[in-house]
């Protein structure tokens, strides 16, 4: 009776932490999805370390091609912010490949087919929120994959050589035997029995540290396994092709599955008695090693097919953040609409590929409350302006807005009409303190990449430039600037530019489209509008400014005069008299001479911009 009393109280307890589990994981499931309906179209506020924002390139570095978005267009343009701000992913695969999807726009008909087909899945995710849900509480399950890409580990597997588990299986069979010996023979027995036993145990710490860190990323196939075998049961029929193919690669991992029972138990099941137990027998008999051995094979034979389901699946959990995001935007948004160049030949000569730019109520994403603007253009656009007045933002939010409508097919404008372009820009600069390049020499390197990028290929450009040519002297930087924006001008080639200077304005008045910001002065504060104008800037604030701050009238009065008889004529015209010797100075004050005789003022020729 004693005996069945322990039996059905050990069985109670049993059935007791039985039933608080499954309760527990209901619950933490439901908390999951409550969570998860909170954040769709909001605003995230995820905390990223810097372990892991090294790893969400990973599929990006893994699947380079030509025309993705380089480095420099990337970084002008601020499109980590945008990532971070686009990112309501759960797992790696969908964060991962939501970054790869935003530095590959589409550049062919095939590939503005799939943008369209893409358009069906994200308006229908956006539609059907139950369903939506179901897939965000597995990919929550799918999770991350730890600190590093799955790609980092995939990519050096080499570097584990070839691995056989030979060794471990005699050592083992000389184990059982040295067991047997101990029976004819104890002292002989006991002594082959205890250094085999060493042997093995220094032999498994060594090999564990060798494969510890690729367990992780095994870890991750198999949760990717996992997660392949579940979508079966969801109901998404726009997503049914992918399933199909899903399920067919998942059926080539049944080694890889039996193998991880015992080769993967110590990193999924830490903590758990029956793990710890087995943590000892793995340190004698290596059975974890022999398995992960067969595991490596398996992968090693079956990488192009684990790539093709982290595809799958980021692809899909991709769509699903954009649909999020798009709620999230709350000035607004559109779906791209593409086109060809300008239609048919005229008069003997061939259509401009890269056709006519149209976007209206455009703005930037990141600002909270921005000011529209809208453009449309067949040619260039020169955009001039005050410090502050909106161009570089302006020249930001058409590029933003080209790049997302080839790349997640949401636009932050109300329409946008365009082609497909390759994207450059030229914009947020900066010295390069290793190599020793000054801001001017980075310039004109990233100049001559568009420069090469549009004679090394016909197919259509889009670029933005910042303030051509800052870095230098003003009639170089007028000369220069003038050249470059005139190679720019081209078919195939839409560019649009920023400056301060206006002659550009004039000089290239035939090829680019004028337009320009303004700000008004008002008492001592200056307000600025943000609204694109037509035409070039005519305002002088810059100057006024001065006399706000503090500067002497006579240099306010005559730098307004030079400005308005430029703006009339064209050219820089003053008499500047220079002190030689005594006489008078520029505002009519004597000056002395270094001789002390009295000077002679000098009248300079005219300056032409």
């Amino acid at each position: 009776m004693e005996v069945m009393a322990v039996l059905a109280a050990i069985a109670l307890a049993v059935a007791f932490f039985f039933v608080r589990g499954v309760s527990e994981e209901k619950r933490k499931k439901r908390r999951q999805r409550e969570k998860i309906h909170a954040a769709f179209g909001n605003a995230w506020d995820r905390v990223y370390e810097d372990e892991e924002l090294s790893g969400i390139p990973g599929f990006y570095e893994a699947h380079r091609r030509e025309n993705q978005i380089d480095d420099i267009t990337w970084d002008d343009l601020g499109m980590d912010q945008i990532f971070f701000q686009m990112n309501h992913t759960y797992s790696s695969a969908g964060q991962e490949y939501l970054y790869y999807a935003l530095r590959t726009p589409a550049l062919s008909k095939e590939e503005q087919a799939q943008l369209e087909g893409m358009e069906e899945k994200i308006s229908w995710f956006s539609s059907h929120e139950k369903e939506r849900e179901d897939l965000q509480v597995l990919f929550s399950s799918l999770g991350r994959s730890g600190k590093y890409s799955i790609y980092d580990y995939l990519g050096y597997l080499d570097r584990l050589g070839e691995r056989n588990s030979t060794q471990a299986v005699v050592m083992d069979l000389l184990l059982l035997f040295s067991i047997a010996l101990m029976i004819m023979s104890p002292p002989l027995g006991m002594v082959l029995f205890f250094f085999i036993l060493l042997m093995n145990m220094f032999s498994y710490m060594k090999q564990k540290r060798e494969v510890e860190p690729y367990l992780t990323s095994f870890a991750y196939v198999g949760r990717i396994l996992d997660f392949a075998r579940e979508l079966k049961k969801t109901e998404i029929p726009v997503c049914a092709e992918e399933w199909r193919e899903l399920s067919e690669l998942e059926k080539k991992f049944g080694k890889f599955r039996h193998s991880a029972v015992l080769g993967m138990r110590g990193s999924t099941m830490a903590g758990d008695p029956l793990s710890v137990l087995m943590d000892y027998v793995n340190m004698i008999l290596h059975l974890d090693l022999i398995c992960f051995n067969s595991m490596l094979h398996e992968v090693r034979v079956h990488l192009a097919d684990i790539d093709r389901m982290v595809e799958l699946i980021g692809r899909t959990e991709c769509l699903l953040a954009v649909s999020s995001w798009r709620a999230s935007l709350k000035n607004g948004w559109c779906s791209p609409v593409f086109q060809d160049g300008r239609g048919e030949a005229q008069n003997g000569k061939n259509a401009d590929p890269c056709g006519s730019l149209s976007v209206a109520g455009l703005y930037h994403p990141l600002l909270s409350e921005p000011v529209k603007n809208s453009i449309r253009t067949e040619q260039g656009v020169l955009v001039t302006g005050s410090n502050a007045s909106g161009k570089s933002t302006f020249l930001k939010a058409v590029a933003i807005n080209a790049l997302l409508a080839q790349t997640v097919h949401t636009c932050p404008s109300e329409s946008y009409r365009g082609g497909l372009y390759r994207i450059f820009t030229s914009m947020a600069l900066r010295d390069n303190l290793e190599s020793g390049e000054s801001y001017y020499i980075v310039e004109i390197k990233a100049l001559k990449r568009i420069l090469d990028a549009v004679h090394a290929d016909p197919s259509p450009v889009l670029c933005f430039v910042d303030e051509v040519l800052r870095g230098t002297n003003t009639v170089e930087r007028i000369a220069a600037s003038t050249q470059v924006l005139k190679s720019l001008h081209r078919p195939g080639v839409l560019c649009f530019a920023a400056t301060h200077d206006i002659e550009l304005t004039r000089l290239l008045e035939t090829a680019y489209d004028n337009y320009h910001f303004e700000e008004q002065v008002e008492g001592d504060d200056i307000r600025f509008n943000y609204q694109l104008m037509p035409g070039r800037a005519g305002t002088r604030n810059a100057i006024r400014l001065l006399g706000i701050i503090g500067y002497d009238e006579d240099i306010i009065r005559e730098a307004d005069r030079m400005a308005e008889e430029f703006l009339r004529t064209g050219e820089w015209r003053d008499r500047i008299r220079r002190c030689t010797g005594e006489g008078d100075d520029l505002y009519g004050r004597g000056c002395q001479g270094k001789s002390g005789r009295a000077g002679r003022l000098r009248d300079d020729s005219a300056l032409r911009g």
